[in-house]
């Protein structure tokens, strides 16, 4: 994940051009005479880190993988 960094005069110029320039990888910082301020990212990305965040869901990943069944790879494949 990469950040990149924009003053707040120069997204109200290029707003459309900035919001192209976010993927889902990247975060855009937005500054304000010189200070970090805000920051923009990419909605599926957002939606990822409000759910690695949320009790529940991390609750119902640990319950997932200590009820998983794990199986070798000859279990699953046999002998190709």
């Amino acid at each position: 994940m990469g950040t990149k960094t924009i003053s707040a005069s120069d997204l109200r110029i290029n707003l459309s051009d900035a919001l192209d320039a976010v993927n889902d990888n990247d975060i855009l910082i937005v500054t304000r005479r010189g200070k970090k301020e805000r920051a923009i990212v990419d909605l599926d990305k957002l939606e990822d880190l409000l759910a690695a965040n949320d009790p529940t869901y991390l609750a119902s990943i640990k319950d997932a993988r200590e009820g998983a069944e794990y199986f070798s790879h000859d279990e699953v494949f046999g002998r190709l």
